[in-house]
């Protein structure tokens, strides 16, 4: 096996990580160290002009982690360095103004060292749990059609994040949209979000077997079970590097949400896989987080699935886009006012959780 982030972890080829920071905090160098310690080769930190001092606080941690006397990451460094030597494991790109979370992940892919390997693209408040790395790694490199892999992600209190969704039809899609306000739980949203209890598996359990609307779940090496699944999560997701430089990366006319569910829209009409590995498991420490902008969240979360539709719908079929805008309208509306109802009554601002992207209408 070879030895990734200097010392034996088990992973059988290189993989660099992308962190998009935009005042990470001090949950930033948590994070770098975690991918470090599960066996990462390099960790490229993009900053979008953070103003928390996170990347001050980031060179404390590094320095701990490569041991006394050992410099921090430059945070004007664009060198590449190699894996297993402290300090030089992580290295910082500045954008100089906010680029939106893909174009910054582009940026980082485009910095990575690692040549021919994988790449993760993963928040600031991201914590690794104990063999993630090598999960993922495994489930992809066992399938040489597979680009992209997505793990169990979990809220902060325990609770399954639903990183793994389904692009579904227009009725659910839908019904989705006008119901999942009101009523998350309805059984259109579940469908959706591919949890248990409504006619398909579901991917919550993880057991294996039968999968996601009935696509067979397989185990890999003992390190859990692996789901073909429509999209997966753009908060902490694997993919082929070559896969990423073969389709362009992320499209950044996205500035945030959806430009996952493009990603994994894409690798599909390429021939490539996209599965959910639920032996990989992670936690997104800010999975539910307030935002303090929830207003323009809302908005940009509609204009993105709108981008998407327009995208999906082309030729004759872009006479769909018509009730699709009347429903993404409406359902903007409901949440501006349900936004607005919650800020009045509980004082202060819920806004939608990072990379939750909106629901993609589709065919």
């Amino acid at each position: 096996m070879a030895s990734a982030g200097g010392h034996d972890s088990g992973v059988v080829c290189p993989v660099s990580a992308v962190v998009v920071n935009h005042n990470g905090g001090d949950l930033l160098g948590a994070c770098v160290q975690s991918l470090l310690s599960d066996g990462v080769d390099e960790v490229i930190v993009v900053d979008n002009v953070s103003t928390d001092g996170s990347i001050e606080d980031l060179r404390l941690t590094v320095r701990s982690h490569a041991g006394a006397g050992d410099a921090g990451p430059n945070p004007n460094s664009s060198s590449s360095s190699g894996p297993g030597t402290g300090a030089a494991d992580v290295r910082v790109v500045e954008t100089g103004l906010n680029l939106g979370y893909g174009a910054a992940a582009n940026r980082g892919i485009a910095a990575c060292g690692v040549q021919d390997g994988l790449v993760v693209v993963c928040n600031p408040d991201i914590r690794l749990h104990q063999g993630a790395i090598v999960s993922l790694a495994s489930a992809i490199s066992s399938d040489p059609t597979v680009a992209i892999a997505g793990p169990l992600i979990l809220a902060p209190d325990g609770s399954r994040y639903p990183s793994a969704r389904r692009f579904p039809s227009l009725l659910d899609a839908g019904m989705h949209a006008t119901l999942g306000l009101l009523f998350p739980h309805n059984r259109f949203t579940k469908r959706y979000r591919m949890e248990g209890g409504t006619g398909d598996a579901g991917v919550a359990s993880g057991a294996a077997g039968v999968g996601s609307n009935g696509s067979p779940a397989y185990d890999i090496g003992g390190q859990g079970c692996a789901t073909e699944v429509d999209w997966v999560s753009g908060a902490f997701f694997m993919a082929r590097k070559g896969f990423l430089e073969e389709i362009g990366g992320f499209d950044e006319d996205y500035f945030m949400y959806g430009e996952d569910v493009d990603l994994c829209w894409r690798a599909h009409k390429a021939g490539y896989g996209v599965i959910y590995v639920s032996g990989a498991v992670v936690t997104h420490e800010r999975a539910h987080s307030t935002s303090r902008h929830p207003y323009r969240m809302l908005m940009a979360h509609h204009r993105s699935t709108l981008r998407f539709a327009s995208k999906r719908y082309v030729g004759p079929g872009s006479i769909l886009l018509v009730p699709v805008s009347a429903v993404l309208g409406v359902r903007l509306v409901m949440a501006l006012l349900n936004q607005a109802i919650s800020s009045l009554r509980h004082g202060v601002s819920s806004g939608p959780s990072t990379n939750d992207s909106a629901l993609p209408p589709t065919r």
